[in-house]
């Protein structure tokens, strides 16, 4: 639930951040009248009138100057930014508590295309890339991407949104109402309720996986959270059953984490090891992608 109004399934409205409240700043102080930004965290750019009061936007609503700071001001971080939603002109933070992983949870800006933070980790690389192109790297390490496709990990969906472009069908997977929350809200997760070809299942995948069909996918995206938050995802145990769930000549993209890290590193050695115990082979490095692509 999104803590500031209750409103899980709430579609998409005007959302911004540091991002797109400082071109009305630049755009005051320069004495302008009219401000370009956006108002769907740079999806599309609108021509907005600015006021003595604030600035007004399509809906009639004024977004007044102490708010245009306030969300300006919110920023700690020049890479990303808190993502607010306006309802009727008054910004609201899109953040809640997830009772899931019991930790906070926030939609936060890039230059690009949101990310989540969840307890100090952002679900997406955001250094040197950019979420979108993060979540193609993925896909590219396993192309074509065509079929019948398992997203073992549905976040804000961009990865079951760029799979569905040429897959037959994509099946995905998030444990997290809270994060479907917030994907909710977020305009460039719109694809991810809009599209007849993905398929959404809200649970647990190292649970649902059990109750798939033997070589039922094409390809697998398996793009976990960190070790840390979610074990059962790199277990021996669901690595079988990814084994068991792909096609022969199916590929599975797996996410393992920095490979000039010490800690990408360890991981990475611990997800090959089970990998080839599961019966995968000709496990190859992707560390472009952050990961290990891996056949059947």
């Amino acid at each position: 639930m999104v803590n500031h109004d209750g409103a899980e399934g709430a579609a998409a409205a005007y959302v911004l951040s540091a991002m797109q409240a400082q071109p009305l700043l630049d755009a005051r102080r320069n004495q302008l009248e009219v401000a370009a930004t956006s108002l769907d965290l740079g999806i599309t750019v609108v021509h907005l009138r600015l006021t003595d009061a604030g600035v007004l936007l399509p809906d009639g609503a004024i977004l007044i100057w102490e708010s245009v700071e306030r969300i300006m001001g919110a920023q700690k971080d020049a890479l990303i930014a808190p993502c607010f939603r306006l309802e009727r002109g008054e910004p609201h933070r899109l953040r809640t508590f997830s009772e899931t992983t019991q930790r906070p949870l926030s939609l936060m800006a890039t230059r690009s295309a949101p990310t989540l933070l969840l307890a100090g980790f952002t679900m997406h690389r955001i250094k040197d890339t950019d979420p979108k192109r993060d979540t193609q790297a993925k896909l590219d390490s396993i192309a074509p991407v065509v079929g019948r496709v398992l997203d073992t990990t549905t976040g804000l969906g961009y990865t079951a949104s760029a799979a569905s472009s040429a897959a037959d069908e994509v099946v995905t997977v998030e444990r997290d109402p809270a994060v479907l929350g917030l994907a909710r809200h977020n305009p460039w997760s719109r694809e991810l309720f809009g599209k007849s070809n993905i398929v959404q299942w809200v649970g647990d995948a190292s649970v649902l996986i059990a109750k798939c069909d033997d070589r039922s996918f094409t390809r697998i995206i398996h793009d976990p959270p960190a070790l840390s938050l979610a074990g059962e995802l790199y277990a021996a145990t669901f690595y079988e059953h990814l084994y068991r769930v792909l096609r022969p000549g199916g590929r599975l993209f797996h996410y393992a984490g920095n490979p000039r890290s010490a800690l990408g590193r360890r991981v990475t050695r611990g997800v090959r090891e089970r990998l080839a115990d599961a019966g995968f082979r000709r496990l190859r490095p992707r560390p472009a992608a952050f990961g290990i692509v891996a056949y059947r």
